[in-house]
């Protein structure tokens, strides 16, 4: 019964469900809001092309931020480390899950 007031019944649209592809992401932000502009960025293209921005208050952008650690951390538990060409490898191993929101490990 408790399940079932915390459940959120939510509809997609097809065109929606399809998805865009996105391989860049600006984030800004004001006092009041986060924008997440996703942009697509090709050879033989000028420039990157915004194709959705999503505008969340800060509370919902540090709940996102939350989501995504919580499911990095669960995709490289099933499918391993996901490398980042050009960064900095960290010494030893770690879990994204064990770091605070400041990026510090806990």
């Amino acid at each position: 019964m408790e399940n079932e007031k915390n459940q959120v019944n939510i509809e997609i649209r097809p065109e929606v469900a399809k998805g865009t592809y996105s391989n860049l992401a600006i984030i800004s932000h004001s006092k009041n809001e986060f924008i997440l502009d996703f942009a697509t960025i090709l050879p033989g293209m000028n420039k990157p092309e915004v194709t959705n921005r999503i505008v969340m208050i800060p509370e919902h952008a540090k709940r996102l931020m939350h989501a995504l650690i919580d499911n990095i951390s669960k995709y490289e538990a099933n499918f391993g480390r996901i490398e980042l060409p050009g960064m900095p490898q960290p010494q030893g191993t770690f879990n994204i899950a064990d770091f605070n929101q400041n990026g510090k490990k806990s």
